[in-house]
C-alpha cells in the first residue's frame, strides 16, 4: 500500500524535473565587454536583409500589395531562419 502513495507523490516531482530539462545558458554575443542575446543578433540582421529585400524587390519593380504586413514578415523570416541556421 505505501508503494502506491509513494508513486503517486513522485510522479509531480518527475513531471517538474522533465520541465526544467530544457533551462540552459542562453547563446550570447560578448561586444566590447557586454553580453547581447544571441536572437538579438539575429533580428539585427533579420531587418538589415529585409532592407536588402525591399531594395531587391523596387529594383525588380515587384508590386507589394499589403507592406505593413510583408516587411514585419520578412524581417521575422529571416530572423528565425538565421536563428535556426546559426543556433539549433
Amino acid at each position: 500500500m505505501s508503494g502506491a502513495g509513494l508513486g503517486r507523490r513522485s510522479t509531480p516531482a518527475a513531471l517538474l524535473s522533465s520541465l526544467m530539462t530544457g533551462c540552459s545558458r542562453a547563446p550570447s554575443f560578448d561586444i566590447l565587454g557586454s553580453f547581447f542575446p544571441a536572437w538579438l543578433a539575429c533580428l539585427a540582421l533579420g531587418l538589415l536583409l529585409t532592407i536588402v529585400a525591399r531594395w531587391l524587390f523596387e529594383r525588380l519593380r515587384v508590386v507589394i500589395a499589403v507592406p505593413i504586413l510583408t516587411y514585419p514578415s520578412l524581417t521575422a523570416l529571416f530572423t528565425f531562419a538565421l536563428w535556426l541556421a546559426f543556433f539549433r
